[in-house]
């Protein structure tokens, strides 16, 4: 997927856990080999190739397609599922498979806190001592080094924090109308949820909408918060993103 995973895993009996993070790290790896639109044998390419039907790629494809579609419904067609005209699901896969490796190692018996960091998009399951929450530090787009904010897990078993913007990889947030990269107000767009695979799904959603729409549509979305960034170094935020901060 073209970028580093990280795990921090707290409490459990040391061999389950590397069982199940071998497990994790196995379930990584097939998920690029599965859906990478590099690999010309992926099955994706293979699907956008029309060398395969949905029904003959591994099972995965079928379940991620069908949370893409569900993305892409909520979001009134701004999360795309094609580029190009091919299907491309490259843009939930990501948080979808960082969130499915944390459920993987947080089922081991023992494990009371679980944090899975895919690219700087994050899933947080449990805590990592008794009465203290995972922080997770937003970086700042305007200022390298920075932070823009600090996100906490207080108050709740699994919390997802995922940013898209410019900063780290420029202009590759596609407009699903024109095709093209999105021309926006905006710099980064950073989502707070439950679960990453929705989380990093509106990220993108609403960076390509810009800060005054992508706001509103986020603001009505339930159990989301978020924290949008514009050129001009102006913060817009959803109502009730203070209660997260910390």
């Amino acid at each position: 997927m073209g970028t580093v995973f990280s795990f921090d895993v707290r409490g459990g009996e040391p061999a389950a856990v590397r069982e199940a993070l071998a497990e994790a790290v196995a379930g990584l790896h097939r998920a690029d080999a599965v859906f990478s639109t590099y690999r010309e044998d992926s099955d994706v390419s293979r699907l956008a190739r029309g060398e395969l039907s949905v029904e003959r790629c591994a099972p995965e494809v079928a379940e991620v397609l069908e949370l893409a579609a569900e993305a892409e419904r909520v979001s009134e067609g701004w999360f795309s599922t094609r580029y190009q005209g091919s299907p491309d699901p490259t843009g939930i896969v990501k948080g979808w498979a960082a969130e499915r490796a944390a459920r993987t190692v947080g089922k081991v018996e023992g494990v009371h806190g679980v944090s899975v960091n895919g690219g700087g998009d994050v899933q947080l399951l449990g805590a990592p001592e008794p009465r203290r929450a995972w922080r997770v530090g937003v970086a700042d787009p305007l200022r390298p080094g920075g932070l823009a904010a600090v996100i906490s897990a207080a108050g709740t078993e699994e919390l997802a924090v995922a940013t898209s913007g410019t900063a780290e990889r420029g202009a590759h947030i596609m407009d699903p109308r024109t095709g093209r990269p999105a021309v926006t107000d905006l710099v980064a767009v950073t989502v707070v949820g439950p679960r990453l695979t929705w989380a990093d799904c509106w990220a993108t959603a609403a960076f390509a909408m810009g800060s005054r729409a992508g706001l509103a549509w986020l603001e009505s979305l339930p159990d989301v918060e978020a924290l949008l960034i514009t050129a001009g170094d102006e913060v817009r935020c959803t109502d009730g993103l203070a209660a997260r901060l910390g």
